[in-house]
C-alpha cells in the first residue's frame, strides 16, 4: 500500500494472461450454443464446476454443466445460459431459446495478456492500480521519490500556530496553507518556520532549506519595501534570481532562481496570493520533480451565471465556484477577491483566467483551471 499515491517510475508488464480461461460471468449452465436452435431443447447435467475448481472433463454433445461466477468453462462449451432462464429437474435442464455463443462468457485475457504493458510510468498510482498489480503478483514497485520541499515564512508580525499573537500580529497562515498544497501536488514538505524580518535571520533559514530539501519555497519579504529582504537573502545564498514579478492578480510580487538544480520559489506574503502562485508555478515544477507525466491542473469552459469583472491592467485568476448544468459548467465568483480572504480559497471551485480590463458578462465563456474535484459538496 506504499505505493498508493505515488508515481510509477517503471511499465509494468503483465506476467499472466488475465482470467488465464474462459469463465462465467453468471451462475447457470454452460452448454454449446449449437445445441440451442430457438425451439424448448433438453440438456443434460453431466458436471458441476463451483469457482475455484476446474471442470472433471470436456463438454459434449447434447450436453450442459452447472456452473457458478467466475468458473472456468469446460472445454467445448462456448456459452451459458443464467439459471433463471432454464427449468431444471434431476439431472436434466430445458432450455428455452437460442443462446449465442459468447453469452455470459469472460473470454481468456478479456483484461490484459501476457506481454502487455498494464500501467505506464509517470502516471500516479491509484486504488485500481494498486488492485492490478496485485493481481498480477507485483509485491513491489519502483515509485518516484516524493520531492523535499523546504518551507520558509517571514515577517514580524506572525505568530506561529501554538503561539498567542501580540497586539500587532496574525496568525502564521501560509506555512501551513502552503505544506498543504505541497502533499497535494506529490510532495515532502520540510517546515522551516518563520523568519523575522531580519537579513541574516532569512539568509541562515534559506541555507537550511537549501541543505534539506530538493525545494526552496518562500512567502513575503519579496516586493519593494524596506523590509522585503527575501531576495538578497535568496542572492547571498548563492541562488541566481531569473524572474521577479508577473502581470497576474492575485500574486504580482513573486521570485524565482534556481542554486545548483534546486528551485527556489519566493511567494507574496497574503495567504490567497500564496497559494494562487503556488497553484500556478510551484505545483507544476513539483510535479515534473516527481516524475509525474501530467503536471498540470484540467481546465474546462463554463458559462459564466453572472458578470465576472477582471479591472485592472492584470492577467486575473479569480476564484469562482463551478455548478453542473445541462449544459455544462455554471461559474460565478465566490464573492470579493481580496488577497487576504481566505475562506474565497475554501469556496472556491476553480480560478477563472480572465484577461486585463475584462468583464465576462452572463452568459459568456470562460477558462477555468480547475482546483477540485468536481462532486457535490457542502458550502
Amino acid at each position: 500500500m506504499g505505493a498508493l499515491g505515488r508515481v510509477l517510475a517503471e511499465p509494468i508488464v503483465s506476467r499472466a494472461t488475465i482470467p488465464p480461461w474462459p469463465n462465467s460471468s453468471m451462475d447457470g449452465y454452460a452448454l454449446r450454443a449449437q445445441d440451442t436452435n430457438g425451439e424448448p431443447v433438453e440438456l443434460a447435467v453431466v458436471g458441476r464446476i463451483a469457482a475455484g475448481t476446474m471442470p472433471s472433463r470436456p463438454l459434449g454433445a447434447g450436453e450442459s454443466m452447472r456452473i457458478f461466477t467466475g468458473a472456468p468453462l469446460p472445454q467445448g462449451a462456448d456459452a451459458v445460459v443464467p439459471q433463471e432462464d432454464v427449468a431444471a429437474s434431476g439431472d436434466r435442464v430445458t432450455i428455452r431459446g437460442r443462446i449465442a455463443p459468447g453469452a455470459y462468457v469472460r473470454p481468456a485475457g478479456e483484461d490484459v495478456r501476457a506481454g502487455d504493458v498494464v500501467v505506464k510510468p509517470g502516471g500516479v498510482l491509484g486504488a485500481a492500480e494498486v488492485g492490478l498489480l496485485a493481481t498480477l503478483g507485483y509485491a513491489q514497485v519502483r515509485v518516484y521519490r516524493r520531492p523535499r520541499v523546504a518551507i520558509l515564512s517571514t515577517g514580524n508580525e506572525l505568530a506561529d500556530l501554538g503561539t498567542q499573537p501580540g497586539p500587532a500580529q496574525i496568525p502564521n497562515t501560509n506555512t501551513y496553507s502552503l505544506m498543504a498544497q505541497v502533499i497535494e501536488a506529490g510532495g515532502e514538505p520540510v517546515n522551516l518556520g518563520v523568519a523575522p524580518d531580519q537579513l541574516d535571520a532569512i539568509t541562515e533559514r534559506v541555507y537550511w532549506g537549501l541543505a534539506s530539501a530538493d525545494a526552496l519555497v518562500t512567502s513575503a519579504g519579496v516586493s519593494v519595501g524596506e523590509l522585503d529582504l527575501v531576495r538578497e537573502a535568496l542572492e547571498q545564498s548563492g541562488a541566481e534570481l531569473h524572474l521577479w514579478q508577473v502581470s497576474m492578480r492575485p500574486g504580482k510580487p513573486i521570485t524565482f532562481g534556481t542554486r545548483g538544480d534546486r528551485p527556489v520559489f519566493g511567494l507574496p506574503g497574503n495567504p490567497v496570493s500564496a497559494m494562487v502562485t503556488f497553484e500556478l508555478f510551484v505545483r507544476p515544477a513539483l510535479r515534473r520533480l516527481g516524475g509525474a507525466d501530467v503536471i498540470d491542473r484540467p481546465r474546462l469552459r463554463a458559462l459564466a451565471l453572472e458578470p465576472i469583472a477582471n479591472p485592472g491592467s492584470r492577467r486575473g485568476y479569480l476564484r469562482v465556484t463551478l455548478t453542473a448544468g445541462a449544459h455544462g459548467y455554471g461559474a460565478r465568483l465566490t464573492g470579493d477577491q481580496g488577497s487576504a480572504i481566505l475562506r474565497s480559497m475554501v469556496l472556491a471551485d476553480g480560478l477563472a483566467v480572465v484577461a486585463p480590463d475584462t468583464t465576462i458578462g452572463a452568459g459568456e465563456s470562460v477558462d477555468v483551471i480547475v482546483l477540485r474535484s468536481l462532486e457535490p459538496r457542502s458550502r
